[in-house]
């Protein structure tokens, strides 16, 4: 909703403002010179992007409408299958353990967490760092060294959409110059004509410089950076695994250690102890058991 009332705002102050100056809004209507420059920019982007990036990209613009960013629902969520984890790990045998997490579609324990079972990226790397707990040889610093390796790999991945689309903006001036430069071309070819014809056909070439600049500044920048914080909102999520089962390996009690995790979330979105509270030492106890 947020890029759609950004568009709605821009498109406006733009096209109101040059029709208070007294400009013809016919005279922007230029379909061919948008053929030109979208689809010199979107051409290119498919010879420089594999085709999963690309795909990758169409569903990052489409999280960015969406905003979907983690709500308190499931940072909760996060922070009670660590908890319901870690009391298991202290109480049950090994063997009741990895009953859980080899198999965690199957676990009453996550499937009291039906958001982690639909994040599957999330789900596995809880699972496989549960699992090298239990093997007991690993030491704190170096799961904690390797998690930090996964996460910027996993960083890495998913930000290859802003990338892409991040070039593919910054493509989009030149492009439009490319445009505007085949208008001029077209132009000359009519240097016979009357000054209004002529006017006409050079007003029109401009056009083509505009538009580069407004996809590139006003379109499409501003989406890849909201790619950029939608998906960077999302990896949070690893990093409050991650602090809550190194703090949870050093020693610190599940209540303790979830602490650990929630401090990590930004103070916007942060939910509150007696939340967190409610929700993994006794909702998560009465999910479990039911």
């Amino acid at each position: 909703m947020g890029i759609i009332i950004g568009l709605v705002v821009t498109l406006g102050c733009v096209l109101g403002g040059f029709m208070a100056m007294g400009g013809h809004i016919e005279v922007l209507i230029q379909p061919w010179e948008v053929v030109i420059i979208c689809g010199a920019a979107f051409g290119t982007f498919l010879v420089a992007n594999p085709m999963k990036t690309v795909k990758d990209t169409g569903k990052g613009v489409l999280e960015a409408f969406k905003q979907a960013v983690p709500k308190e629902t499931e940072y909760l969520e996060v922070l009670g299958v660590l908890h319901s984890l870690m009391r298991e790990l202290r109480t049950k045998s090994r063997n009741e353990v990895e009953a859980h997490i080899d198999n965690p579609e199957e676990s009453a324990l996550f499937q009291a967490y039906p958001t982690i079972l639909k994040n599957k990226s999330l789900l596995y790397f809880i699972c496989d760092y549960c699992r090298l707990i239990i093997i007991g040889n690993a030491k704190s610093h170096e799961i904690e060294a390797l998690m930090d390796e996964e996460i910027q790999t996993i960083k890495h991945d998913r930000l290859k959409a802003y990338q892409a689309l991040n070039q593919m903006s910054d493509g989009f001036p030149a492009i439009g110059i490319c445009a505007a430069v085949l208008g001029v071309v077209k132009a000359m070819g009519a240097l016979d004509q009357s000054p209004e014809i002529l006017g006409g056909l050079i007003g029109a070439a401009l056009v083509g410089t505009f538009l580069g600049i407004f996809m590139s500044y006003c379109v499409a920048g501003p989406i890849a950076t909201k790619i950029k914080t939608v998906r960077e909102k999302n990896l949070r999520l690893y990093t409050i695994v991650k602090q809550t089962l190194i703090a949870y390996m050093n020693g610190s009690l599940p209540q303790v250690a979830i602490e650990f995790g929630r401090k990590t979330i930004s103070s916007y979105d942060r939910p509150s102890i007696d939340a967190v509270e409610q929700s993994t030492l006794n909702g998560g106890a009465e999910k479990k058991a039911a």
